[in-house]
Order: C-alpha cells, then structure tokens, then sequence
C-alpha cells in the first residue's frame, strides 16, 4: 500500500481499535435482570427460564412476547403444541392484591406489579379461578420474580410469567377495544451448544492465523530486503530501520497503557451519549475502516496473481493520496459500494454476513499495521485491558447500577441492536433466535501477540514445534473456548472474554519463555530488527 495513504489508515486504525475496544468483551446480554435475591425455599424452587407468549386478537396471531417465569409455580411445557390457547382478562382491581371483582373460569389475568407481593397476587388469581397470571412490569425490562424471605412451604397452583410493560400496554389496549385476546404460555429449552458458537470460534482463529501469516510474511521480505541492502553497503542501519518500519505502527509501553485509558473515556462518552444518531456516526467509521480493509485485502490477494500484477505496481497520482495503483483504483469502487449497502440493508436478516466480511477485513489490516516490539509490551497492553475487562463489566455496577460495558454493547438506550464493531452469527438452532457475537477487541489485542509469535519464529528461523507461534494461537483457542463454557456455565449473561483469554495467553508464553531460556530476549528485544548473521532467510519467492 502506498505510504501516503497507509499514513492515512493509520490514524483511522487507532480511532477504529478504541472505538472497537469497550465491547469487545461482550458476548451476549441480560435478558432477564436481577429483582431481589432470596434463597430458594420448598414450593420457590424454579430456575429462572424465558417464556414464549403468542398472542391472538380475534383468532389471528399478531405477535409474540418473551416473559419471565416465576422462581414458584409449575413448571410451563417446553412444546408449543402442547400448551393451551387461553383467554386474557384484566385484573379489577388491577393490581390482583384483593379478591377480583370479574368471575374468572380458567382464563389468564393480566395484572399490575407493586402494592403486594407476587406470590400474593399469584395466590388471589389462583382463588379466583385464573388459569395462570401474566404481571406487567414496570419497566421495559424484565425482572425475576422470587419469594419473601418470610415466606416458606409455599403451595401455588398456576404458572405465573412477567411481561415488559410494552407487552402489557399492548394487551390491554386490544383488551379494552373489545377483541377477544388469547395467548399460549410455553418455554422452549435452549441448546447447550449452537453451531454458531462453533463458527464465530472458527472465525476469531481463522482470522488471527490468517492476519499472523501475512503480518510475519511482510516481516521476513522486509529483513531479506534490509539484509541485501546491508551486504551491498548501499546504506546504512538507520536506512534500512526506515524501509523496515514503513507503513507499521510499532506499541510502545506508554501507548500501551493510554490506549485502555482512552479506551475507557470512550466508553463513558458512549455510555452517556449513546442515541441512534450516534450509532450512525459509528456505522460511518465502521464503513470508512471496513472499505479500506476490504480493499487492502482485496489488493494484496490479487496481486499475487500475474494477471494482476502489472496493475498493482503500475501508480497514478491522485491529489492527498499520492501514487495510487491502478489495481487499488479499480478495487476501491467496488469495497465503496459493498459498504454503503451493508449500512443501508444492514437490519435485514442476512446483513451480518457483510457485517462480518468488513469486520474481518478490518482486524486483518490492523493486526498486519499494528505491531508488539516485544513480550513487555504486549503483557501491559493485556494487563492493562485485563483490568479494564473486569472494571467495565463488573465493578462498574456499583457506580452505575448497571454494567456499562454489556449496556453500550447491546446499544439499549439508542434504539439499534448494538454497535457495529463485532462479528455475529445467528444462532441456528435456538428456538429462541439471536446472535453469539465477539467484539473486535477480543480478536485484535490477543492477535497483537500471535502475531509477535510468528514473527519472531521466522526470523529467528524456529521451527513449528521449537518457536512460539503453535502454542500463543493453542492457547487463546483454548481461551476463547473458555469463555463459551462459562458463558453456557453462567445461563447466556454476557461473559468478558479477556478474563480468560489473557492468562491463558500470558501464562503460556511467559512459562514457555522461561522454560526455554528465551524469556530476557523476548521480554526485552523481541522479534530481531534484522536477522542475524548465521540465520539464512528464504524469500516466499
């Protein structure tokens, strides 16, 4: 890529990498919040589980709601074709605490949260004859229904459910129109395991392997060109340092640091500013990376076919950009287009895929620019986010009564379904739909440190087995594979994944660094500036 215009990336790297760096650590979100916490008690037993609730108005199913099912009552089928289509009343009085005034004979009844307890509503509506009892929170959100802690032994008969007071207004309004409105109460399990998981594992690898290669191919030709200069005694070693380094973005310490910092005033900004114009202000700088990743990939792979290459080392000079290819000038119009109809379409069903071609494009090029001098470095920059990791999505919860990491991350107060820099695939086979997804972060930053690997096993000329590259990309797999147990472990809440990415990483490379010998080599020089003397590099060629 031509220096002008890599100079200009760059800048746009850093912006995109911080903007990127608060939800990567978010693979799913609260559905259900904490109520109260009250220990589980004879006839208060139930695991917390998500309700299906079709509705029909006047016999057409308009929609469907998602409640909570109460930590007491029966347990609610699991098939939708064994679960009772049954009318809807509301509640006189409305908040079920005394005996209704309406006669009720199997139907569901609506009612209101607060005045008394669930379990004291839930006992009213059974003794009038209520089917089962639907609360209408007061919030959008939804809450777990538990028991007082008073109560003990407790004997209630019908399923009780919490609605979003969305659904509720809704149901009422038809209600008091006059429709004859019924609903289905089911709960489907979930899979252990979706496929989605699988292949979001396979990308975040496949992504980091593929980024390694490329980043320690240009490495290599750089030291086989810097050594060849070196033997002609054309130049000298501050020369070939610059034709090294061109178009790299070398971390030192301090940036290492500040860049959690940075990071994490953005995500206060984003916290108290997130809207949906401010998701389409992130939509627009994650096209203008996602484009010129695209069309940096796209370059570089066609240009190892001959039918290419007159045209990506044939240049034209184009006004702030430089000499551009002609290769780079066909490709852009196309990555352009691809973009803008990914920001256009992106809430339709299939738009994830281009979602994740930008992204994917995007990490390659930054992990191919972006690089770790050595070991030190790169065991800041993970500590470093290692504690912002844990600070933002836990500890944050005792200042912001919310966890602002998974509340920016999901996008609640914009509108949108969260923020663009991430992969997602739809989960395929839960009946409850949604996305796995993996923020850039969580790709980006581990494969900083792949990347050094493999690196420095070239151009220290180690074998697979002898270098480090095998056992850094083994360890975040087993990391990453981690954090998909104890986000099944912990019931889908949403589970930072570089609380178990990072020691696995650090603790692989240091103890085998250690082990070996190499440790003060890597921990101080890192990967040689050029080979040395008895190491005879090969070019691709």
């Amino acid at each position: 890529m031509e220096l002008k215009r890599r100079a200009i990336f760059n800048s746009i790297v850093v912006g995109i990498v911080l903007l990127s760096s608060y939800v990567s650590w978010v693979f799913g979100g609260d559905i259900v919040h904490q109520d109260d916490i009250s220990p589980k008690t004879p006839g208060c037993d139930n695991n917390f589980v998500l309700v299906k609730v079709p509705t029909w108005i006047n016999g057409v199913e308009i929609v469907q709601f998602v409640g909570v099912g109460a930590r007491f009552g029966p347990t609610l089928e699991s098939k939708e074709k064994r679960a009772n289509q049954t009318k809807v009343v509301i509640a006189d009085p409305p908040d079920c605490c005394s005996k209704p005034r309406n006669e009720l004979t199997g139907e569901v009844i609506l009612v209101h949260r607060g005045n008394c307890s669930f379990t004291a509503k839930a006992r009213v509506a059974e003794a009038a004859g209520a089917s089962a009892i639907l609360i209408i929170n007061n919030r959008t959100e939804l809450f777990k229904m538990v028991c007082d802690s008073n109560e003990s032994d407790i004997n209630i008969g019908i399923p009780s459910v919490m609605l979003p007071q969305d659904a509720g207004v809704t149901l009422i309004r038809n209600i008091n129109n006059h429709s004859a409105v019924s609903v289905q109460l089911y709960s489907p399990g979930r899979p252990v395991v979706d496929v989605a998981e699988v292949f979001l594992w396979l990308m975040a690898v496949g992504t980091i392997l593929c980024a390694s290669y490329w980043s320690a191919w240009g490495a290599r030709e750089a030291a086989i060109e810097q050594d060849k200069l070196l033997k002609d005694g054309s130049v000298d070693d501050t020369s070939t340092e610059a034709i090294q380094s061109g178009g790299v973005v070398y971390i030192n310490t301090i940036s290492a640091i500040l860049f959690v910092v940075i990071a994490s005033c953005f995500l206060i900004m984003l916290y108290y500013l997130m809207s949906f114009w401010f998701i389409e202000v992130l939509v627009v700088l994650f096209c203008i990376g996602g484009v010129e990743g695209l069309q940096t990939c796209l370059v570089a792979l066609l240009s190892c076919f001959r039918r290419f290459q007159h045209a990506a080392e044939t240049y034209v000079k184009i006004p702030f950009l430089g000499a551009v290819s002609y290769l780079t000038l066909a490709i852009s119009p196309i990555c352009l287009a691809f973009a803008v109809a990914w920001a256009v379409e992106r809430r339709l069903k299939y738009a994830w895929i281009g979602q994740d071609i930008l992204g994917i494009s995007l990490i390659i090029t930054v992990l191919q620019i972006v690089r770790l001098p050595n070991l030190k470095v790169g065991t800041v920059l993970l500590s470093c986010a290692f504690l912002y990791d844990i600070f933002w999505v836990f500890v944050s919860k005792w200042w912001f009564k919310e966890s602002v990491m998974i509340v920016v991350a999901r996008g609640d107060k914009s509108g949108e379904d969260g923020i663009p820099m991430l992969l997602k695939i739809p989960r395929m086979f839960d009946p409850w739909g949604g996305y796995s997804i993996i923020g850039f972060g969580d790709i980006i930053l581990p494969g900083l440190l792949v990347a050094f690997s493999l690196r420095y096993d070239w151009l220290s000329n180690k074998s697979l087995r002898a270098g480090y590259f095998l056992y850094a990309i083994l360890a975040y797999g087993s990391g990453l594979f981690t954090t998909y147990v104890a986000l099944t472990l912990m019931d889908g809440h949403g589970q930072p994944a570089l609380l178990y990415i990072v020691p696995f990483m650090l603790g692989t490379f240091i103890g085998l660094g250690k082990k070996r010998g190499d440790l003060k080599f890597l921990w101080t020089v890192g990967e040689p500036s050029r080979p040395c003397p008895h190491v005879q590099l090969q070019s691709a060629d």
